[in-house]
């Protein structure tokens, strides 16, 4: 039996398929060989070896003989044809995996097809993956046939291929979108150091200048805003601010409440934390809708920020100045500067000589001191001599 135009199908799966020729032989031949055993069951089932000739030729031999059945010529092509197809999509799994995991941590387009599982079934071209509702922009609404830019979070491989896990509320994708738009971010001129990200609301992003002569922030704007208008434009509803990262704390956090006006910044190294004093009008902007701009500025600078007012932080500096002072003690002893011991209390002066009070007390009054309770005081001259003892 035959397999008719063997090697030239052989030579163009492996042309456009880039499965070696070889590779599907083998697959043939083992498949082949499952079948004659099945066929040929008993004792000398372990001595079955199957043939494959360069034209095609199928034989089977059983010790050394042909033993080919008649009718195993149409199962042949049978068996060729499905190996040659599973191998085809074996192949083509694979190559999609490849080409998908190069594209690992960065971006690739694709169409929205329709509504599914909450998500969108995405076409990435080769395949198709979901973009699942946790992955995507918070109120952002897309449409079949829409182009939509996406992060590639992950390849993983599965029994029906490999499976693209995509995103476009990863902060990874804010990072790509500048990377695409501004070329000094490629060329290594610019860097962006951090970002933080709240997807479908706002995205603060800190870039650093290896250039002097380069503006970080403008260079990222764009001229008129060009830059930056692209960017937002594929983000939707999303606002991104572009701040200048700075090694400086103060200098750091002042640009990280940006748009609003600071006035100073007190910092606790030791708890990493930071006191902002702004004007009283920049305070609503410091802050943010429902605490959102200083909640970035935390998450980009890693540092703990308090926000006040000039107003409210002069209240506290008043009250402050008026605190009344700590008074001393009236019966605290005073330093002695003539060699004379100060006063002390009786329970002061016997903890001091290890002494119990009554003790202390009784013998104050065999030396001719009227001195009767632990809080009375012992004369000066009372204290010298028993210090002196």
């Amino acid at each position: 039996m035959k397999i008719e135009r063997f090697q030239e199908m052989l030579e163009a799966i492996q042309r456009e398929r880039g499965i070696h020729k070889d590779v599907l032989v083998d697959a043939i031949k083992a498949s082949l060989l499952s079948a004659a055993k099945k066929r040929f069951k008993g004792d000398e089932e372990e001595n079955i070896e199957v043939t494959i000739s360069d034209d095609g030729q199928v034989s089977i031999l059983r010790e050394g003989k042909d033993a080919t059945p008649k009718d195993f010529g149409r199962l042949a092509a049978q068996t060729a044809k499905q190996v040659i197809i599973q191998r085809i999509r074996e192949a083509e799994k694979n190559e999609a995996f490849d080409e998908f995991s190069q594209k690992q941590g960065d971006i690739i387009t694709g169409i929205v097809q329709r509504r599914e599982y909450g998500g969108y079934l995405i076409n990435l071209g080769r395949i198709e993956t979901v973009l699942s509702a946790a992955e995507q922009i918070p109120g952002e609404n897309l449409r079949e046939r829409d182009r939509v830019k996406l992060y590639v979070v992950e390849v993983k491989k599965t029994p029906k291929g490999p499976f693209v896990v995509i995103s476009r509320s990863h902060p990874g994708l804010i990072k790509k979108l500048f990377e695409m738009e501004v070329p000094e971010l490629k060329d290594g001129i610019l860097e962006i150091r951090v970002l933080a990200r709240e997807p479908g609301r706002r995205t603060k992003v800190a870039v650093f200048s290896k250039d002097k002569k380069i503006g970080a922030v403008g260079t990222c704007v764009g001229h008129m805003g060009a830059r930056i208008q692209n960017i937002v434009r594929e983000l939707g509803p999303e606002r991104v601010d572009i701040i200048e990262w700075s090694d400086d704390p103060v200098s750091f956090i002042t640009h990280a409440l940006n748009p609003a006006k600071v006035s100073r910044v007190e910092l606790n190294d030791e708890e990493k934390s930071a006191r902002v004093i702004v004007p009283e009008k920049e305070l609503s902007l410091a802050i943010g809708k429902e605490g959102q701009n200083v909640r970035l500025a935390v998450k980009l600078t890693g540092w703990k920020i308090d926000i006040i007012s000039e107003e409210e932080a002069a209240k506290e500096a008043e009250a402050e100045k008026s605190k009344p002072r700590a008074k001393k003690n009236k019966e605290a002893p005073e330093p002695s500067t003539q060699g004379t011991e100060p006063k002390m209390k009786v329970h002061e002066l016997a903890k001091e000589l290890g002494l119990k009070s009554k003790e202390l007390v009784a013998k104050l009054n065999e030396l001719g001191y009227d001195v009767k309770a632990a809080n009375s005081i012992v004369p000066a001259d009372a204290v010298a001599k028993l210090k002196g003892e």
